[in-house]
C-alpha cells in the first residue's frame, strides 16, 4: 500500500534555487508547496545579486556623467538624493519579489511560511504546522561568514546585507575586507558614490577562480579609477570611536600591524552553508563538518527521497548554479533523465569593466595536462568599446593546440557577463576556435571582440599585430 502525503513534492528555501524547482515540479504535474522562513527570492532578490547591481548601475551613471564633458556634454552640479536613491531599488526587488509570489499562484505551488524543520524524512514542522511530502529539496542557502573582532552592527561595520542601505551622507572613507565577488562590488559602487576605497585580500591574488591575466587588467582597472588594493592583508580587530572605526591591519608576510581609520567597513570574507534550525538529522541527511549537504549529479543527498541544491548544496555559491540544480532535483523526482552535467559554470565580478570567465584559466588547463594556446583581443583595438568610452580590458581564449577545443574564456570589459553566453554556448558544444572565427557577428559590436580573440589563437586577428 503506497503511503498517502500532503504533497509530491516540499522544497524548504525560496530563492533562485528553490523557486526554479518548485515551479518547474509543478509544471511536470506534481503537488507542490515551497517553504520560506523570510521573503521569496531568497538572497539574490531581497539582499543579493539584484539590488547589488542596482547600486552598481546607479553609480555607474555618476561615473559616466563624471566623464561626459570629455566628448562635450556638461551637466550641473551632482546631487544624489539617497533616500530616493534606496526606495528605487527596493522598489525593484518589490515587484521582482512579487512576480515570484504571482508565479507560484499561476503553477498552483503552496507558499508556507516560516522556519522548516525536519521531524523525520518525510515529515516537516514549517512554522506552526506540519507537513508530510514524499519527495523533499532543500534550498535553503547561504549567509554572509563572520570574521572575528569585527562585530556586525549594519552601521559602521556591515555585511553585504547592511551595505546595500546607502548611508546619508556616504561615508568619506570605506574599508572592504575580502577582495571577491562582494567586496569588489562594494568597493566600485562606493567608489563611484564618493568614497575613498580601501580593498584588503588575505590571499596573494584577488578574484580567486579567475584567470591570472585577467585578474591583473581587472585590478589595473581598479585601481586606475581610485580603489586601493592591498594583497596579503588581513583585519584583526576593529574600535568604534568619534572619528571613525580604528582597524588594525597586519601584513601577512612580515607581520607589520598599522591602525586605519574609516567611517564604514564591509565584512565580506565569504558564505557559509545555511543550515540553522532545519534538524537535518532527524531526516538522517548528512552535514558536513562546514555546514554542506553534499549531493550527486541527480542532487540526491544521502537519504534518496531528499535533495539538495545551491549554496547549501556546493561551491560554487551562484544563483545561476542553483537555479539549474533545482531544475535536475524536479525532473528527477518527475522520472525525467536529468543530471547536472554542465561543462563549466560562469563567474562574473560586475564592476565597470566587468570581469567574467566560463571554462578552464590558463593555468587550470595545464594543469589539467593540456597543451594549449591562447588568443587575446584587447578592447582598445574595439571600435564600438571605443564609442562607449571603455576600452579598458580584453577578451582571452584558451584552447587546446591539437584540437583547437575551446577550454575556457576570459572577459575583462563592458558588458562581459553578456559576451560570456556565446562562450558558454561555445563550451558546451564542444566548439573550437575555429568555429568561433568562422562565425559572423554583427558590426560594431563587442561580440567582435571574441570572434577576434579567437583568430588571434590562429595568429590571424584583423585589428592588432598578430605575433
Amino acid at each position: 500500500m503506497t503511503k498517502s502525503y500532503d504533497y509530491d513534492v516540499l522544497v524548504i528555501g525560496a530563492g533562485p534555487g528553490g523557486y526554479h524547482a518548485a515551479i518547474r515540479a509543478a509544471q511536470l504535474g506534481l503537488k507542490v508547496a515551497c517553504a520560506e522562513r523570510e521573503k521569496v527570492g531568497g538572497v539574490c532578490l531581497n539582499v543579493g545579486c539584484i539590488p547589488t547591481k542596482a547600486l552598481l548601475h546607479a553609480g555607474e551613471q555618476i561615473a559616466a556623467a563624471r566623464h561626459a564633458a570629455d566628448f562635450g556634454l556638461t551637466f550641473g552640479e551632482q546631487r544624489m538624493d539617497i533616500a530616493k536613491l534606496n526606495g528605487w531599488k527596493d522598489g525593484i526587488v518589490k515587484k521582482l519579489t512579487g512576480g515570484v509570489g504571482a508565479l507560484f499562484k499561476a503553477n498552483k505551488v503552496t507558499h508556507l511560511t516560516g522556519q522548516a524543520s525536519f521531524v523525520d524524512d518525510h515529515t516537516v514542522r514549517v512554522g506552526e504546522q506540519t507537513v508530510t511530502a514524499a519527495s523533499i529539496i532543500i534550498a535553503t542557502g547561504s549567509e554572509p561568514a563572520k570574521l572575528p573582532g569585527l562585530d556586525v552592527d549594519q552601521e559602521s561595520i556591515v555585511d553585504s546585507t547592511g551595505a546595500l542601505v546607502m548611508p546619508d551622507p556616504v561615508p568619506a572613507r570605506m574599508l572592504c575586507i575580502g577582495g571577491g565577488v562582494i567586496g569588489f562590488e562594494f568597493a566600485h559602487v562606493y567608489n563611484n558614490m564618493g568614497s575613498k576605497v580601501k580593498v584588503i585580500e588575505f590571499m596573494p591574488n584577488v578574484v580567486p577562480g579567475a584567470d591570472a591575466d585577467a585578474v591583473k587588467e581587472f585590478t589595473k582597472a581598479m585601481k586606475k579609477q581610485g580603489i586601493e588594493i592591498a594583497v596579503q592583508t588581513k583585519a584583526n580587530k576593529a574600535e568604534k570611536k568619534a572619528d571613525g572605526v580604528h582597524v588594525e591591519l597586519e601584513d601577512v608576510k612580515t607581520g607589520a600591524r598599522t591602525v586605519e581609520v574609516f567611517d564604514r567597513v564591509l565584512v565580506a570574507v565569504g558564505r557559509r552553508p545555511r543550515t540553522d534550525g532545519l534538524n537535518a538529522q532527524a531526516a538522517g541527511v548528512t552535514v558536513t563538518d562546514r555546514g554542506f549537504i553534499p549531493a550527486d549529479k541527480q542532487q540526491r543527498t544521502n537519504v534518496p527521497h531528499i535533495y539538495s541544491i545551491g549554496d547549501v548544496a556546493s561551491n560554487p555559491m551562484l544563483a545561476h548554479k542553483a537555479m539549474k540544480e533545482g531544475l535536475v532535483a524536479a525532473e528527477v523526482i518527475a522520472g525525467k533523465p536529468a543530471e547536472q552535467d554542465a561543462v563549466a559554470i560562469p563567474g562574473v565580478v560586475y564592476t565597470s569593466p566587468e570581469l567574467a570567465w566560463v571554462g578552464l584559466t590558463e593555468q587550470e588547463a595545464k594543469d589539467k595536462g593540456y597543451t594549449i594556446k591562447t588568443g587575446v583581443f584587447p578592447l582598445s583595438a574595439s571600435g564600438r568599446a571605443m564609442t562607449l568610452q571603455q576600452t579598458d580590458g580584453f577578451v582571452k581564449m584558451v584552447v587546446e593546440k591539437d584540437t583547437d577545443l575551446l577550454l575556457g574564456v576570459h572577459i575583462v570589459g563592458p558588458h562581459a557577463s553578456d559576451l560570456l553566453g556565446e562562450a558558454g554556448l561555445a563550451l558546451e558544444m564542444a566548439a573550437t576556435a575555429s568555429d568561433i572565427a568562422l562565425t559572423i557577428h554583427a558590426h560594431p559590436t563587442l561580440g567582435e571582440s571574441v570572434l577576434e580573440a579567437a583568430e588571434a589563437v590562429h595568429k590571424q586577428a584583423i585589428h592588432i599585430m598578430n605575433r
